[in-house]
């Protein structure tokens, strides 16, 4: 399970949020599903096995974020937010693809009846190969369903045993074509740097990448956190320590592999045609976050779920199931958009430095290094070599 939820402020009383910045331009939902049927060892993120659960079944659970759809339509109606559409859903987890679709499509309706959904909007599911058919995948496509994102993370046996992934690689193979003959957008996703990983071993499983011809591939430097099985197998000494430098010659391989293949970066782990729902985190769009521990930002508000799929139904049943918020003020919000636009390839405007008050000398020194380049209109972005640190610029341009 993610570690600790931050501790905020408490959610308002009458449930009205006021907000603090202008409205954005984009409205987006995401739909945290917490289930799995094991958990992977690297594995930090929100989700739950059957035996983990008490009091919350995977096949009723769909009508507690149904009434949590139904709230958010009133909060925001009683908060004076102009109502909006939502430019683009997805279904997280977890494992969505454990939901029945009429599971999924029960949400989305909902989703379309209190806040509605624009015309051609994104509408993504996260699956595991193991989970799907073709009369599953046909069924989520019926109920708008139009984006699939495979959760491939390797295609060598021994490193997806490493994670505790327990897909065939050639089911990954399997169903993007399938999805794709079916008429889905496709994704997939894969974790570099995992212990005993090689260079060849990463190089053959870019190669098997590439030649499903995914419109989309998100590529992402194995994290190891704290309390997760990995962890503790790393420091016992049962598996290698994650090899930074190793790692970083894993990323240039795998933007020079994209590359030959038309895939161009839009933002420092995703290649291929931007996802509309992933852009709306990194331009600080709003978005309403659905399930337990989801977080939403709406109008300068960010605030979370409570983590437990439990203690989050029965808090929905008393009101809200916010465990806490925080209200952004503007130099939050800037130097949040410092740290979210500089991810992607469009950089930051300069006019959003000289806000923040960064010092000329510090961007000159980056630009000279090779870190950053400069863009048109007057922007400032990453360059290949940047990528590589893009966190540790933004630090130091946030440092005195």
């Amino acid at each position: 399970m993610a570690g600790p939820l931050p501790l905020g402020i408490p959610w308002p009383q009458d449930s009205i949020l006021v907000p603090q910045s202008e409205e954005s331009s984009s409205f987006h939902a995401y739909v945290h599903i917490p289930f799995c049927e094991v958990r992977c060892g690297y594995c930090d993120f929100n989700t739950y096995t059957a035996s983990e659960l008490p009091g919350a079944t995977r096949e009723s659970f769909h009508e507690s974020l149904i009434r949590e759809i139904e709230f958010s339509s009133k909060v925001l109606a009683q908060s004076a937010i102009p109502k909006r559409p939502f430019s683009s859903l997805f279904f997280g987890g977890g494992t969505p693809s454990l939901f029945e679709v009429d599971q999924i499509q029960a949400i989305l309706v909902a989703l379309e009846r209190e806040h509605g959904i624009e015309r051609g909007a994104e509408v993504t599911l996260e699956a595991n190969p193991e989970t799907l058919s073709r009369e599953y995948l046909q069924g989520l496509f019926d109920a708008g369903v139009n984006r699939l994102s495979m959760g491939a993370q390797s295609f060598d046996p021994v490193v997806l045993s490493t994670l505790e992934r327990k897909h065939d690689p050639a089911k990954v193979m399997e169903f993007v074509a399938v999805a794709k003959e079916i008429g889905f957008r496709t994704s997939i996703d894969l974790i570099f740097g995992a212990p005993g990983e090689s260079m060849e071993s990463w190089a053959n499983t870019l190669l098997v990448a590439t030649s499903l011809q995914t419109e989309h591939i998100s590529c992402y430097s194995l994290i190891v956190e704290d309390g997760t099985k990995l962890a503790k197998q790393i420091s016992r000494g049962e598996l290698a320590e994650v090899d930074e430098d190793l790692n970083a010659e894993k990323y240039e391989m795998a933007t020079k592999v994209f590359s030959d293949v038309g895939l161009d970066w839009y933002e420092v782990s995703n290649w291929g045609v931007p996802s509309t729902h992933n852009l709306a985190y990194w331009r600080s769009q709003d978005w309403w976050g659905f399930g337990p521990g989801a977080h939403s930002h709406i109008s300068g508000n960010r605030f979370w779920n409570r983590k437990h799929p439990s203690a989050y139904a029965t808090a929905l049943e008393a009101g809200s199931p916010a465990q806490g918020m925080e209200v952004l003020d503007n130099r939050t919000r800037l130097e949040e958009r410092l740290l979210l636009e500089m991810r992607i390839k469009g950089g930051v405007p300069r006019s959003l430095l000289n806000e923040l008050l960064v010092s000329p000398k510090k961007i000159s020194e980056r630009i000279g290094s090779g870190d950053l380049v400069l863009l048109p209109g007057d922007r400032v972005g990453l360059s290949e070599k940047g990528r590589l640190v893009a966190d540790g610029i933004v630090l130091e341009f946030l440092t005195d």
